[in-house]
C-alpha cells in the first residue's frame, strides 16, 4: 500500500520491508531503525510539538484578549495558529509513533481522524495565507476600493474550514485500521502479529488515488503559492513606486518602514511554509507514482525526515509573528507576569496591519486606532 496522501503522510506499512521486484517481505533490520535514531527523532518531534503548542496557544490568547488586535489580518493569523495547534496536538505525535512502530495502536477512530485532521490543517493554513495575501493586496494597491472587513474575514474562515473538510473527506472514507496487510507476511511472522492492525489507505483504484493526490498537490500547494507570490510581487512593486513618490516627511518615511516590516513578516511566513512542505510533497509524489521506490529499508527514515521538516511549519507563525511584531512581544511579557487585567501604559506601534490609507493624502497618515 503506497503512501498516497500528500496531505496525510502516514508510512505505507512500517512493519514490512519489501525489496523492489520481489514479493517476499521481512521485518525491518536494526540497522535501519536503531535506538539512537529513534531517540534523536523523538527529541526533534517533541521539540516541534512543544514549540507548536506553546507558541500558537500564546499567539491565540494574546490576539483574543487584546481588542486593539481585532482586525482582519490578526484574525486570519489567529486562524492560522488554530490549524497549526490542531495538527500539533492531534496529528503530529501519532504519525511519529506509528512511523517507528510495527503496528497501529490508537484505534480505528483515531486512524481516520489523524488523516482527516492533517489534511484539513494543511488546507486551512494555505487557504488562510491566500486570504491574508488578498487583504494585503487590497490594502496596499486599492486603499480606496473594496477591502475585506471582519465579517468578511469570519466568512472566509468558515468557507476555508468547510472546503478543507470537503477535500479531506476521501481520507475519512478510505482510511481504516485493518490486519489485511499483515496476513501477507510469511507464516513465521504471522503469529507475532496476531491481533495487531495497521492504519492504511484502501483506495477504490490506483487511478483514483493518483488523480486525487495530484489534484490535492495542485490545490494545496502549487496554485495557492503561485497566487500568493504574485500578490506579494505586486505589493512590492507598488511600495517601491510609493517610496519614490513620497515626500521626505518623517511620518511618511516611518509608515514606509513599518509597511515594509509588516509585509516582510507576512511574506516570510509564506516562504517558510513553502520551504518546509516542499520535501514531503516531492517525497510523496515520487512514492505515489513509483510505488517500488517505497519498498526499501530507508523509506521510513526518509519519510520521517521529510515529515519532520514539514511539521516545522507549525512553529513558523508564532516565531515570525513574535520576532517581528513588537506588540506581540510586549503583550506576551505582560501575559507571563500575570497582568491580564491591567491597562497597558505603553503605546502601540504607529502602523496598523489593517487600516485604510491612500497614496497621497496626508490625512491617511493619521491613525485613529492602533492595532498592530
Amino acid at each position: 500500500m503506497p503512501d498516497s496522501a500528500l496531505q496525510s503522510p502516514l508510512p505505507p506499512i512500517p512493519s514490512l520491508n519489501c525489496s523492489s521486484g520481489q514479493s517476499n517481505c521481512s521485518l525491518p533490520d536494526d540497522e535501519c531503525y536503531s535506538y539512537s535514531l529513534f531517540v534523536v527523532m523523538a527529541v526533534a518531534y517533541s521539540a516541534v510539538v512543544l514549540l507548536g503548542v506553546v507558541g500558537n496557544l500564546a499567539l491565540i490568547l494574546v490576539i483574543a484578549r487584546q481588542h486593539e488586535l481585532h482586525n482582519v489580518t490578526n484574525v486570519l493569523i489567529a486562524n492560522l495558529s488554530v490549524s497549526d495547534l490542531l495538527i500539533s496536538v492531534v496529528s503530529l505525535p501519532f504519525t511519529f509513533i506509528y512511523t517507528f512502530m510495527d503496528h497501529w495502536v490508537f484505534g480505528a477512530v483515531m486512524c481516520k481522524l489523524n488523516n482527516l485532521v492533517q489534511c484539513c490543517s494543511i488546507s486551512v493554513s494555505i487557504f488562510t495565507l491566500v486570504l491574508i495575501a488578498i487583504e494585503r493586496h487590497q490594502l496596499i494597491l486599492h486603499p480606496r476600493g473594496w477591502r475585506p472587513s471582519l465579517n468578511h474575514a469570519c466568512l472566509g474562515i468558515g468557507l476555508t474550514w468547510g472546503l478543507a473538510i470537503l477535500t479531506a473527506t476521501p481520507f475519512l472514507m478510505f482510511t481504516k485500521a485493518t490486519d489485511d496487510p499483515l496476513k501477507q507476511l510469511p507464516p513465521v511472522f504471522q503469529e507475532q502479529y496476531r491481533g495487531k492492525v495497521l492504519c492504511v489507505e484502501e483506495w477504490p483504484s490506483r487511478e483514483f488515488q493518483l488523480t486525487y493526490t495530484t489534484a490535492m498537490l495542485v490545490l494545496q500547494y502549487i496554485t495557492p503559492l503561485t497566487f500568493i507570490f504574485i500578490c506579494y510581487l505586486k505589493i512590492y512593486s507598488r511600495l517601491q513606486q510609493r517610496n519614490n513618490m513620497m515626500d521626505r516627511m518623517r511620518e511618511n518615511k516611518y509608515r514606509s518602514i513599518e509597511n515594509k516590516r509588516i509585509n516582510i513578516m507576512l511574506f516570510s511566513i509564506v516562504v517558510a511554509f513553502a520551504v518546509c512542505w516542499l520535501p514531503l510533497y516531492v517525497f510523496n509524489a515520487i512514492t505515489d507514482w513509483n510505488h517500488e521506490i517505497a519498498m526499501n529499508c530507508t523509506h521510513n527514515l526518509m519519510f520521517s525526515l521529510c515529515h519532520l521538516t514539514a511539521m516545522c511549519s507549525v512553529c513558523i507563525n508564532p516565531v515570525f509573528y513574535g520576532f517581528l511584531n513588537r506588540n506581540f512581544q510586549r503583550d506576551l511579557r505582560a501575559f507571563r507576569i500575570c497582568k491580564m487585567g491591567s491597562a497597558r501604559e505603553n503605546e502601540y506601534d504607529m502602523v496598523a496591519m489593517s487600516t485604510i490609507h491612500t497614496d497621497m493624502s496626508r490625512m491617511s497618515l493619521k491613525m485613529s486606532s492602533l492595532d498592530f
